[in-house]
């Protein structure tokens, strides 16, 4: 494997250890605090609306927003204008998970970024950002089947 992939790999599967251990202190499956975030900037949105902010499949959001209804984060209403869409909306327990998770990931941050100044983190900040456009153009190449 390269140098890179190894790294990358690596550290992938680091981070997402360490924040799905994060959520789940709060009651939450790792990917729910994004369904959550988006709520949390427009309550009401839609599971496409969603999966397109998060980068996943709709599917994806679905099974999460099923969970998260089960657990009292969020509930289904119909579109007032339009009843084939489904939006979902914050109940009080999911408005009150912000602050601790918000909190949280500001801590996760803090600690994965430890030891690099203000100059490194913006670095690696616009890196990973242009890693993350990279990797988004060679999923919408045609020529790629993944």
């Amino acid at each position: 494997m390269s140098e890179f992939m190894d790294v990358y790999t690596r550290a992938s599967k680091l981070v997402r250890g360490v924040t799905d251990a994060a959520m789940r202190r709060h009651g939450l499956h790792l990917g729910q605090n994004l369904v959550l975030a988006a709520l949390w900037e427009a309550d009401g949105q839609t599971p496409g609306a969603i999966a397109a902010t998060a980068e996943v499949t709709t599917p994806t959001i679905v099974k999460m927003a099923n969970r998260m209804s089960a657990a009292g984060l969020v509930v289904r209403r119909r579109d007032d204008r339009d009843n084939r869409l489904v939006r979902l909306y914050l109940t009080d327990a999911g408005r009150a998970l912000r602050g601790p998770i918000e909190n949280e990931m500001k801590s996760i941050e803090a600690q994965l970024t430890a030891g690099l100044d203000e100059s490194e983190a913006k670095a690696l900040m616009a890196v990973l950002g242009r890693v993350a456009d990279n990797a988004r153009a060679q999923l919408a190449d045609p020529v790629i089947d993944c």
